[in-house]
């Protein structure tokens, strides 16, 4: 089970946190920065560069430390409303299948980081190496929670600077 934990982990931590790299620095075929904003602005994020910034950073750190298995239930959280804010300002439209540029990929990614805030993240992780033992039920349902209410402000946000684009 450790094994699989530390897979799921560092598959998932490391492809979002790629996705932030591309974001922040261009890395990887990225787009960088400047661009991303552009394409946040498009959206109805106003201003793009600060939202692209957020979200950069979100990603970034949030996939560094669930692949690291530190803070595991805040790393899911914040994975999970990154993803909630893209699922809803950039997939759902299109259905559920990525194949139509649906929210497929976001789901999946979503549902796995909060499979590991209720599992833990296993014993090859440094909130084992520490001692911690924020996971279970409760730390589930909290990263859920927390992840839905960091969700709202950028969403409600940009409603209001598509609002104000018309």
């Amino acid at each position: 089970m450790n094994i699989g934990l530390l897979l799921l982990r560092l598959g998932v931590g490391l492809t979002i946190a790629a996705h932030g790299a591309q974001m922040l620095f261009g890395w990887f075929g990225g787009q960088g920065l400047a661009k991303t904003g552009q394409l946040f602005e498009t959206l109805g994020f106003l201003p793009g560069r600060s939202y692209a910034l957020l979200a950069a950073l979100a990603e970034l750190g949030g996939g560094v430390l669930l692949a690291s298995g530190l803070a595991t239930s805040l790393s899911a959280a914040i994975i999970f409303a990154v993803m909630i804010v893209a699922a809803f300002s950039a997939h759902i439209k299109q259905g559920f299948f990525i194949t139509d540029g649906g929210f497929e990929y976001t789901f999946v990614l979503s549902v796995a980081a909060l499979t590991v805030a209720f599992t833990g993240p296993g014993s090859f992780s440094l909130d084992a190496i520490l001692g911690h033992s924020w996971s279970g039920g409760l730390w589930g349902l909290a990263a859920i929670l927390t992840g839905v209410l960091a969700s709202i402000v950028p969403l409600a946000q940009r409603r209001q600077a598509s609002a104000n684009l018309k």
